[in-house]
């Protein structure tokens, strides 16, 4: 990829000793959007060079007419504009895509706006919406007719389709289903070969096992995040991984090390430019600092992290992160105060319709009550929405909620 970057900006030196005229800027506008591409992975999807290569595209791109064969332009330039915590406006772009394909009949439009909207959407806690774009896009997707979107886009969009859908999935309840299409996309990744493609499903794979998977499988997928990033050299990717890495080793009793590896694998994903995922991150860090007995700096880190949320829109984790401060008032005998923030985060979880956030909520909220002796609110609260749950029955979230609920009964 860095080799690929480095020939196209050498074609573009060349092509500015030619005339400008209709010829040249279309020549630009291929080899500008094939350098996008290729610095997704060489420096990010939110690095300066990134964004500075699609926002030239897109400028040709309207100059000569918005051709179809090019869509990828504004789908990637949406794309460096959600990572860098402009989700409204990346939505704002893949909407234009997506009425302009349905105008031409374009079933590769169709597939980068409904894979690109439904990434965004699924930032922006809008999980519904987001899960029925990710399906349109996997069931649009022809192997032959369109397998060069992977080399135009940078990442192959089926593929990344599957791995958010997982990771969508597991926020709406669907336990079993999300660790089945996340496995599936990474098992596809490496059979297309597509590196780039492949880190970021193991990225998103990663992600999903840290929310509700077992420490061996996570660690292993951790590992393997790592070993391809840093074989080939994807900074963005190989600092989530330093991130796993670290928050694993805080799950496995090595506490102080496993800070260190948070604290440098989250500075190294800022120096790329990103802004998505910093509030899951900075959580991680939280928790560790936890656990750590480092309360005040989890809140102060939690807190953070909820502003990052007002400021960018990224609200797909907003539950959490108020449930997580909740836990932290509550060790500090703040009981009225952490049943506000208890209450909080089944609000958004309802309003999201994400219901593991929603049984975590309740389940912290059940076990307040119980602690006050008010067991059949406890129950009463905790029964229904345990009950909506028709898989997953095997996971760590799920078999606490099973156990609290015998207890209470």
């Amino acid at each position: 990829m860095a080799e690929a970057a480095a020939q196209f900006q050498k074609g573009l030196d060349q092509l500015a000793l030619l005339p400008d005229d209709r010829e040249r800027r279309r020549q630009e506008l291929e080899f500008r959007s094939g350098l996008g591409a290729a610095l997704v992975a060489v420096k990010g999807f939110a690095a300066q060079e990134t964004g500075q290569a699609y926002a030239r595209a897109r400028e040709l791109w309207d100059q000569l007419g918005s051709p179809s064969e090019f869509l990828q332009v504004p789908i990637g330039l949406a794309r460096y504009h959600s990572q860098a915590g402009e989700i409204d406006l990346a939505l704002r772009l893949e909407e234009d895509v997506l009425r302009l394909s349905r105008e031409r009949s374009d079933s590769a439009g169709l597939i980068l706006g409904h894979y690109s909207a439904g990434r965004d959407l699924s930032f922006a806690g809008k999980f519904a919406s987001s899960r029925s774009h990710l399906e349109e896009a996997i069931a649009l997707y022809d192997p032959i007719s369109h397998c060069s979107l992977v080399y135009q886009t940078g990442l192959q969009p089926y593929v990344v389709s599957q791995a958010f859908l997982g990771l969508v999935l597991c926020c709406l309840g669907f336990l079993d289903r999300a660790m089945l299409q996340s496995s599936a996309a990474i098992a596809e990744a490496r059979r297309l070969t597509h590196l780039p493609s492949l880190a970021a499903c193991l990225a998103l794979g990663t992600r999903l096992l840290s929310l509700d998977g077992d420490d061996a499988t996570l660690h292993e997928r951790a590992e393997q995040l790592m070993e391809v990033a840093t074989e080939q050299g994807f900074p963005l990717w190989r600092a989530q991984g330093t991130i796993y890495r670290g928050y694993i080793k805080v799950r496995n009793g090595n506490v102080a090390e496993g800070i260190s590896l948070l604290r440098s694998g989250l500075s190294a994903y800022r120096a790329t430019g990103a802004e998505m995922w910093i509030p899951e991150h900075i959580a991680l860090l939280a928790t560790a600092c936890a656990i750590a007995g480092q309360t005040e700096e989890s809140q102060t880190l939690l807190d953070d992290a909820l502003q990052i949320v007002e400021r960018t829109g990224e609200r797909w984790l907003e539950a959490e992160l108020n449930r997580y401060k909740g836990h932290l008032l509550l060790r500090q005998r703040h009981t009225e105060a952490a049943e506000e923030l208890y209450r909080k985060a089944m609000g958004i979880a309802v309003e999201q319709e994400a219901k593991l956030w929603e049984l975590r909520a309740a389940v912290s909220l059940a076990r307040l009550r119980r602690d006050q002796g008010r067991r059949g609110e406890a129950r009463d609260l905790l029964a229904p929405i345990y009950g909506w749950f028709t898989e997953g029955f095997d996971t760590p979230d799920l078999k606490g909620a099973k156990e609290l609920l015998d207890e209470l009964t």
